[in-house]
């Protein structure tokens, strides 16, 4: 996963240098500033549209799909480009934006769904903007030396190659949706508006948006400042609009101390916002709304894009930095006290509810149903050789998996090994028995404990979860009923 999130990154930033260098060249900064607004609008309208399909389907999917898209037409950028057809290579450009606003919501709606505890999440986000920090750094370096050795069709073409490893190295994780399936389009349609409204109706995640599109308009002015600055006011070839982004990843001597300064705020900003809106928002709806925001950072890129010529026209490149420099203090001063106390709410169990909607005994129960069970989850870290259940004792709790694995042990005999997503402990609740067998961690293990009340209260008070439990419960105890038939079956049992 962060494989191939690194290599996005490389591409993302590369492409979109790239393509303002090409854009500069053929007609200043009015031209790059108009292709930039061409390049992001339609990913910053189609953004939440293909994000409502991360929260109802496994976002792997769009990941991979995303991916293979982007290689399709980076590549085809770089045919147009090499053949001087400019009409071609922007519009092979618009398509890669387009694909690429579908990756940071299903990136972001995975990793809960690979997190075991909430602390994981946060570090888990605080890699994934090491990562983008880094990467920008690269990508900076990556672009001004193609350029340098083979222009800018190269970097397309490179580009191109790295999605297709991309989408080969995520194409093999297999994560459920966070939210049920809904195959009606107009279902979708419709918890997309109800994302929306969920995002426009707090205050909360208001100024958050309203944040992260402001950075994102810095963002893209800064892009095209760079070419500016590298092209007409330092009189540098075309390949330093690459190494001054690579500057703003980590840093030079001088005026670039201070672009490093100004990518390091940005990776804070975007570490806190990502882990925040995570923990703010219902599971179900946390693709929608980081769909919205990839919408927004679109538009704002757009923003800042057109915004700079129009600064260098007034008043030349000072103008424009001044200009630039000036909106994110605004921003902040605007928001006041409400930015200090973004984190004083209570947080959203999404990890749990990840975990829980990879289990197949509570993969159709409702969302709020889920949200509410998740908040009943007890964590727990298990040693291993330590037993979690033992048999012939009376059942009190359900135990769901999160990381590590657990032995399943009868009489003495090894039924079966569970792991991540797995769960134990389901018979002697729904059967009021005694527990038919011990668990026992195999490994240093991560669980959570469900108390029998709220366990039952979930499974009986849902008919379809109800009848998947009776399902499971009976496919157990047929098993273990022919295993003591016949000593030698493999067929797994559950530990009650």
């Amino acid at each position: 996963m962060v494989g191939g999130y690194t290599l996005f990154i490389l591409n993302e930033y590369s492409m979109w240098i790239a393509m303002l260098v090409y854009a500069y060249s053929r007609g200043g900064a009015p031209v790059a500033g108009v292709v930039a607004l061409v390049q992001l609008v339609p990913g910053a309208l189609l953004a939440p549209v293909f994000a409502a399909l991360a929260d109802r389907h496994s976002p792997v999917v769009l990941l991979t799909g995303g991916y293979l898209v982007q290689a399709a037409a980076m590549g085809a950028t770089a045919v147009a480009i090499t053949g001087g057809v400019a009409v071609a290579a922007y519009a092979g450009a618009v398509v890669t934006c387009t694909a690429m606003s579908v990756t940071r919501p299903a990136q972001t709606t995975l990793i809960p769904s690979l997190a075991a505890t909430p602390d994981q999440l946060t570090a888990a986000n605080v890699v994934v903007g090491w990562v983008e920090a880094a990467g920008i750094a690269a990508a900076g370096s990556l672009t001004g030396v193609l350029i340098w050795l083979g222009g800018v069709a190269g970097v397309f073409g490179v580009c191109a190659a790295l999605s297709v490893v991309a989408a080969l190295l995520v194409a093999g994780l297999r994560v459920p949706a966070l939210a049920a399936p809904q195959p009606d389009a107009a279902l979708v349609a419709t918890g997309l508006g109800a994302g929306v409204r969920l995002a426009l109706g707090q205050s909360r995640l208001r100024l958050m948006l309203a944040v992260l599109a402001a950075e994102a308009a810095v963002v893209g002015a800064l892009d095209l400042l760079f070419v500016i600055l590298a092209v007409t006011v330092l009189g540098r070839p075309q390949a330093w609009a690459g190494y001054l982004n690579a500057a703003y990843g980590v840093g030079l001597a001088g005026t670039v101390v201070l672009l490093t300064l100004v990518g390091a705020s940005r990776a804070l900003l975007d570490v806190a916002s990502r882990s925040l809106l995570q923990r703010s928002v219902p599971a179900q709806s946390l693709g929608q709304v980081f769909g919205l925001v990839e919408g927004l950072t679109f538009a704002g890129l757009a923003i800042g894009a057109v915004f700079v010529p129009v600064l260098v026209h007034l008043g030349g490149s000072p103008l424009a930095l001044l200009g630039v420099a000036a909106v994110l203090p605004l921003a902040a001063a605007a928001g006041g006290r409400a930015l200090l106390s973004l984190d004083a709410q209570a947080p959203v169990p999404v990890v749990q509810i990840a975990l829980l909607r990879s289990t197949p005994l509570f993969a159709e129960l409702p969302a709020p149903a889920l949200e509410g069970l998740a908040a009943a989850l007890t964590p727990a870290e298990v040693p291993a050789g330590e037993a979690v259940i033992r048999q012939g004792e009376l059942g009190d709790a359900y135990y769901l998996i999160a990381a590590g694995q657990l032995d399943v042990v009868q009489d003495g005999r090894l039924l079966r090994r569970c792991g991540r997503g797995e769960g134990v402990g389901e018979i002697a609740l729904l059967h009021a028995v005694p527990r038919t067998a011990s668990v026992v961690a195999r490994t240093d293990a991560t669980v959570y404990k469900l108390a029998r009340e709220p366990f039952l209260t979930a499974v009986l008070g849902h008919a379809a979860t109800e009848r998947q439990a009776r399902t499971i419960t009976s496919d157990l105890l047929t098993a273990d009923a022919a295993r003591d038939d016949d000593p030698q079956a493999t067929d797994a049992a559950d530990p009650g």
